[in-house]
């Protein structure tokens, strides 16, 4: 699928998505639980230590990890176990001690979606900042409007572009909000109830927060509507860069010339045409994350304190519908870069 990634996909994205880096994250988890767990009085400090020192030492036996998740059907007890190896014996205990897998992998998304925010929220700026440029050289240029596909009224270039550029003011408005909503510790344990900490677990949860500069929640292993409305807003996010590229498509046909596009995509048989790829590309996207997005939402049922489907089918499509959001950021920066206004 290199070829399609090509236009597709989004390697900034995407490596933060890797399996290093959700490995990083979950090492970063377990330190933070080690250090919490020794601040709350749990473990000692020099289990902290030690756990600490096996951390930093680390080199994953990558395919032990993969034979443990298709046993498993989660990649944590085959972690763990590597982990320990490099615990002086007298610690091991305390490695990991009162958490769970889930714990482990939901936290470590939370970390890695930090810094998928960043990214969006970078290049989203960066689409307004374009936008209001084209708004202060273009705004009070003629433009004929078409309601319905048909010929309407004459309106204006600022009209237009205040219409593409309202709605990702408030996506990125959301995403700022979301931080704060969705970018939370995850710590349960076993049921989800903290009774794996010895009444420690709040205490715990607040250190780790802070360590992983994350917010403070209670235990959400079974609720899932915080992932679901991050999906929704992904689908949001590239729906609106989708009309767009809907608008632009149609202005750049030849009967309406109302745009054209710099470096527009070639024909293998026609050397005339001008393919407006990346436009097209965008519209793909935002109905490729809108058919996710639905299935995203099947995550909400989640039976009693943990559910492995539900936990699966997030994995199968949380992550592609980042990439496609990143993908469709990149490519509508691609797209505005190209216009120009006839």
């Amino acid at each position: 699928m290199t070829l399609l990634s090509a236009l597709t996909g989004d390697t900034e994205i995407e490596a933060l998505l890797s399996d290093a880096a959700q490995l990083d994250a979950m090492l970063a988890f377990e330190r933070a639980l080690a250090e919490a767990s020794a601040e709350a009085g749990l473990i000692s400090d020099a289990a902290a230590r030690s756990i600490a020192r096996a951390i930093d030492a680390f080199a994953p036996d990558w395919p032990n990890l993969e034979a443990g998740m298709a046993r498993d059907g989660v990649v944590v007890p085959a972690l763990i176990r590597q982990l320990k190896a490099g615990v002086a014996e007298a610690d091991r205990a305390s490695l990991h001690k009162g958490a769970t897998s889930q714990d482990v992998i939901d936290t470590a998304l939370m970390v890695q979606l930090g810094k998928v925010f960043d990214v969006y929220e970078a290049r989203l700026s960066g689409l307004l900042s374009t936008l209001d440029t084209l708004a202060a050289r273009h705004g009070e240029a003629s433009l004929m409007a078409h309601t319905r596909m048909q010929v309407a009224l004459p309106t204006t270039w600022g009209a237009k572009l205040a219409s593409w550029s309202e709605p990702l003011k408030r996506h990125l408005r959301s995403l700022s909000v979301m931080r704060r909503s969705l970018l939370v510790i995850q710590l349960g344990g076993p049921v989800g109830d903290r009774g794996s900490f010895d009444g420690h677990g709040d205490a715990i949860a607040t250190g780790m927060a802070r360590r992983l500069d994350l917010g403070l929640a209670t235990p959400w292993q079974a609720t899932r509507d915080p992932i679901v409305a991050l999906g929704s807003l992904l689908a949001q996010i590239s729906g609106s860069l989708g009309k767009i590229g809907m608008d632009i498509a149609l202005l750049a046909q030849n009967e309406v010339a109302a745009v054209g596009l710099a470096g527009g995509g070639g024909s293998s048989a026609m050397a005339h045409k001008s393919n407006p790829v990346n436009a097209e590309v965008l519209v793909a996207l935002a109905r490729h994350n809108a058919g996710l997005s639905g299935t995203l939402n099947q995550a909400l049922v989640h039976e009693n304190e943990r559910s492995g489907a539900a936990w699966t089918l997030e994995w199968l499509t949380l992550p592609p519908m980042l990439v496609a959001t990143g993908a469709s950021l990149r490519l509508a920066a691609a797209l505005l870069d190209q216009l120009r206004l006839n």
